[in-house]
C-alpha cells in the first residue's frame, strides 16, 4: 500500500497540463542569425545576390556594408537596403526573400534532456509537441516522458506538464499541444 501511494505521488506533476491550443501572435517571420537571404535589386543584377545573416545579426552586400538584419521582417530589411543603395543607385527597388530558415534565438524551440537528438529548432506556425519530437528523433530508452516539462518563455517562463510517453508510445493525441516561439521542452531521465 505504501508503494502504491509512493508511485502515485511520483506520477503527478507539480505543474499544470499544457494548453492544447495557444493564441497565435504575429505571423510575420523575423530574420535571425544563420538565415539565408536572397536579395534582388530590380534592374541591377550586379547588386543582386544571396547572403547569410552572420552570427552578429548583420549582412554585407555590394554597396551595403554592415546592415543589421536580425529582428526585422524581409520587407523592413528591403526598405533598409533601398535606403543604403539610394546613395549610389537612383530609385532602387529591393526584394528580400528568406531562403533558409533558422530564426532569432528567442523564437527557437529548444529540446533538452532525454531526447534522441537534443537540439534547437526553428519555430513554425502551428508547430506541435509531436512535430518537435519527430524532429529530435523521439525519446531515449531512459526518458521519463510523462514527467516532461514545457517552459513557456512567452508567459514569463511558466512551466507546464507534458505527457510525451502517452503521446509517442501510446498514440494518445490528447497529449499533443501547440508550441510557441521560445518554448523549452525538458525531458527528464527515469529512475527505473
Amino acid at each position: 500500500m505504501m508503494l502504491a501511494a509512493w508511485l502515485a505521488g511520483c506520477a503527478s506533476s507539480p505543474h499544470p497540463a499544457a494548453p492544447a491550443v495557444v493564441e497565435s501572435g504575429s505571423s510575420d517571420y523575423i530574420i535571425g542569425p544563420g538565415d539565408a537571404l536572397s536579395i534582388t535589386v530590380w534592374r541591377n543584377p550586379e547588386l543582386s545576390m544571396s547572403v547569410p545573416v552572420r552570427p552578429d545579426g548583420k549582412i554585407s552586400a555590394p554597396l551595403v556594408e554592415e546592415l543589421v538584419a536580425q529582428g526585422k521582417t524581409s520587407a523592413q530589411l528591403a526598405r533598409d537596403i533601398e535606403g543604403a543603395l539610394g546613395k549610389f543607385v537612383r530609385d532602387p527597388v529591393v526584394t528580400v526573400i528568406v531562403t533558409g530558415f533558422v530564426g532569432p534565438y528567442s523564437q527557437q524551440i529548444r529540446v533538452v534532456g532525454e531526447a534522441a537528438r537534443p537540439q534547437a529548432l526553428p519555430f513554425k506556425q502551428k508547430m506541435s509537441v509531436l512535430d518537435v519530437m519527430i524532429a529530435v528523433g523521439g525519446l531515449t530508452d531512459f526518458a521519463d516522458g510523462n514527467r516532461a516539462t514545457l517552459v513557456r518563455a512567452a508567459e514569463g517562463n511558466k512551466r507546464y506538464a507534458v505527457r510525451l510517453h502517452d503521446l509517442i508510445k501510446r498514440g494518445d493525441i490528447s497529449a499533443n499541444v501547440e508550441m510557441q516561439p521560445g518554448d523549452v521542452l525538458i525531458i527528464p531521465q527515469g529512475l527505473f
